[in-house]
């Protein structure tokens, strides 16, 4: 079953990381200087968050209290589910742009862990770092649209709060996976448009691995870790979509 086989990438990509120092240490050092930042923004999106949940629903002011709190409560839980997954693509394009250099040697020191890569693209360090900011800023445009009916989602009475996080979790997966995927398959030479179109081939898998990855990325500075484990797993993700040996050479 993908879904399964995509988890075991993810719990096989955090234990490669987490047994090998430098691999830690590679995806670590830019996650860091951007959750910093990150946490900086989601304390102001918290003490704002009942003003914006007022704000946007003009609507209920002669309501009940009752009926006036629910509702602003639903309108906070779906800004949080809409922004959340904004911010955790965001915090991955951003990590991956800063980091770019990081994490391609970190695709291929798994990547030759594991067997040979059939025709590489090499990249300079200016193209690496000029590649993941125009990656960043599709993606980037991508999850912003993609909050647009996350955020109504989250309105839905009842089942909103929990239908808009779930739906977020899904979307913001394979939004991580097309950005996590990019150091290996762009040295096979797929650009932005082609990992897109690869990744629709196997969603379960795509999920299996890319759903942890947002679970673990929107927890401030557990992403730290989270993020070079799902580096690697995307790493090894792209082989098996490719139909390129994982198991270890």
């Amino acid at each position: 079953m993908d879904l399964v086989l995509g988890v075991r990438l993810f719990v096989r990509g955090a234990v490669t990381v987490l047994r090998t120092p430098r691999l830690l240490l590679l995806g670590a050092i830019p996650a860091l200087i951007v959750s910093v930042l990150y946490v900086g923004a989601l304390a102001t999106l918290v003490v704002w968050l009942p003003d914006l949940a007022a704000a946007l629903t003009p609507f209920a002011d002669g309501w009940s209290e009752t009926g006036r709190s629910l509702t602003r409560i639903a309108a906070g839980a779906a800004i949080v589910a809409a922004a959340g997954a904004v911010a955790v693509v965001t915090f991955v394009a951003v990590t991956l742009a800063v980091g770019g250099p990081f994490y391609e040697r970190l695709a291929e020191i798994v990547d030759d862990e594991v067997g040979a890569v059939p025709a590489v693209r090499e990249t300079s360090w200016v193209g690496s770092v000029a590649r993941g900011a125009r990656d960043g800023l599709l993606l980037v445009a991508l999850s912003v649209l993609a909050a647009i009916p996350l955020f109504l989602l989250g309105l839905v009475p009842v089942v909103g709060p929990v239908l808009g996080p779930a739906a977020a979790a899904l979307v913001g997966g394979r939004l991580l996976m097309i950005e996590l995927t990019a150091p290996a398959l762009q040295r096979r030479g797929l650009d932005f448009r082609a990992r897109r179109r690869l990744l629709r081939t196997r969603r379960a898998a795509t999920w299996g691995v890319g759903v942890p990855t947002y679970l673990l990325a929107a927890i401030p500075f557990v992403a730290i870790l989270a993020i070079p484990a799902a580096s690697a797993a995307a790493t090894l993700l792209a082989r098996e979509l490719r139909g390129e040996p994982i198991a270890q050479a």
